[in-house]
């Protein structure tokens, strides 16, 4: 092991380390924790004043004491198993519900004991049929996930190897050969079951029911196959405590974390590369056996000089609430803390979605946004200080589906205003009160509500157009050049372990594991 000098706060001579990590956010220091835990030297060079990346905790309301988790919000891809052997203080909780979709003055309500739900469905669709096949549907799904996901932190499964593993043909063409919206329309006939079933498949993915591509099988897939269950559950404390347990883990094995360092370029022979960083004070360089990136593959090929691969798109509206009480609903059959506490669907029938997305390539915005509502402070009330949540105050986070970046090059500013306009008023169509209503206010006297496009995004994250998984998601198999973790790039010590990474996207640490697995040549 190459035992470093202490490094610097401001720029220096080289230095050299076993392994630098590009970037802090949760994959670079789980990678970084891995690797300082089998005993290498590790630096972490990251741009921002913090570590944490996407995954953080923040206040954004001036004046008010609730710790919002601000662009991620939900754990389901994190396994165990990465959270035991960093030994990770970190806990997430269940949600009592897991979706409410309201419809005129009634609504479907999934959760609540399985009895509660069969009746929801049987009032919304005058018979027992469609419950019957959510079941059958979700048990299929969920026998696939518990063969799929713990070979996501294994060296890459070829397809044969998978499919054999799957070992359902029918379950394996539809989650990876024919259109999910074969599926969806084959199994359910209700308008709006379809469409909650369809929302797993179009969430930062801007793709129709029936793509040949089958982008929103990818996106689905993912989505169902988290933990094994495809649960979705609230981190504690917020998405920053999971990035704060991660760096102090890394920090405890011995890698150094170094915020307000900027790598710039990264040049390398395949065996030792050259990081070159600034930070407010000028220019240094490190040196490193492996280096492992945790940004985009746009931003890994600008670091090396290699020609840029294709420009992605993200295509969701991220917006930030505190309320001063939930809003009262059109619904008087479901109590609001219910309703809101697992995800509040809106607009997203399986016409809607469809209509939305064919508006928006059309390049116009929806005319009915579709998007889905979480209440994080039902479920984890130490988010809010002890006066906010004595006095009813509660969190929202909305996340706006079909509103690619492309919507947003002419006015970035004025078309975030329009849209946020009409996805409010949508919301507003199922509720008793206006939700402007219900807005708590700032130190400074404003509505506390916060609205991110894709190109604020990118301008914050560098998220390249605004794309949460920083491209378009892989199926979880090896395919030609993508190396035995999917981790690896053209430069044998050089890999990628963002969520641009085969088997990357979503809070899950998975990337940075594998990466980490890949460099100590496991």
């Amino acid at each position: 092991m190459t035992v470093p000098a202490p490094f610097p706060g401001g720029p220096a001579a080289a230095r050299s380390y076993d392994a630098v990590v590009v970037g802090g956010g949760h994959n670079g220091l789980v990678a970084a924790a891995y690797l300082a835990r089998a005993g290498r030297s590790v630096l972490v060079l990251e741009r921002l004043g913090s570590t944490g990346g996407a995954a953080v905790s923040t206040r954004p309301f001036a004046g008010v004491d609730a710790r919002l988790s601000r662009y991620s919000y939900l754990v389901s891809l994190l396994p165990q198993k990465i959270v035991r052997e960093l030994g990770l203080r970190f806990a997430v909780r269940k949600r009592s519900i897991s979706s409410y979709t309201p419809k005129g003055d009634g609504g479907l309500l999934v959760g609540g004991g399985p009895d509660r739900t069969r009746a929801s469905f049987a009032a919304l669709t005058g018979s027992d049929r469609e419950y019957q096949a959510w079941q059958a549907f979700y048990d299929r799904t969920g026998r696939a996930a518990r063969r799929i996901f713990p070979t996501l932190t294994e060296p890459l499964p070829t397809r044969d190897a998978l499919r054999a593993r799957v070992d359902d043909t029918d379950t394996w063409r539809m989650l990876f050969e024919e259109p999910l919206g074969v599926t969806v329309e084959r199994e359910f006939a209700d308008d709006l079951v379809r469409g909650v079933v369809l929302t797993d498949a179009l969430i930062g993915t801007f793709a129709d029911a029936h793509d040949p591509g089958l982008l929103q099988n990818r996106c689905f897939l993912y989505h169902v196959i988290g933990g094994g269950t495809g649960d979705w559950d609230v981190p504690v404390g917020g998405m920053g405590a999971l990035t704060d347990a991660l760096a102090d883990a890394a920090r405890a094995a011995g890698a150094h974390l170094r915020t307000g360092h900027e790598a710039t370029r990264i040049e390398t022979d395949g065996r030792r590369a050259a990081i070159t960083y600034r930070t407010a004070d000028g220019e240094g360089t490190v040196e490193a056996g492996h280096v492992l990136v945790n940004a985009s593959p746009r931003d890994l090929a600008a670091l090396l000089g290699d020609p840029p691969p294709p420009a992605p798109e993200g295509a969701q509206l991220k917006v930030n609430m505190l309320l001063t009480r939930l809003p009262k609903l059109r619904d008087r059959s479901v109590d609001p803390h219910e309703a809101f506490a697992g995800t509040f669907h809106i607009a997203e029938g399986y016409g809607q979605l469809a209509t939305a997305h064919a508006e928006a390539a059309a390049g116009r915005l929806p005319s009915a946004p579709p998007s889905e509502i979480y209440c994080h402070s039902l479920t984890d009330p130490t988010i809010l200080g002890a006066e906010l949540a004595a006095s009813g105050h509660h969190t929202l986070t909305l996340f706006g589906l079909h509103t690619p970046a492309r919507l947003f090059a002419a006015d970035n500013d004025g078309t975030r205003a329009a849209l946020l306009r009409a996805t409010l008023d949508q919301l507003d169509a199922h509720l008793d009160e206006p939700i402007a209503d219900c807005l708590a206010v700032d130190a400074d006297g404003r509505p506390c509500i916060e609205a991110k496009t894709p190109l604020d995004l990118e301008r914050e994250l560098r998220l390249p157009g605004g794309h949460i998984f920083h491209r378009d998601l892989s199926f979880p198999y090896a395919a030609e050049g993508t190396g035995r973790w999917g981790v690896e790039t053209g430069h044998a010590n050089v890999l990628l372990c963002g969520a641009g990474a085969v088997r990357g996207g979503g809070v899950s640490g998975i990337p940075g594991h594998n990466a980490a697995m890949a460099a100590l040549g496991r």
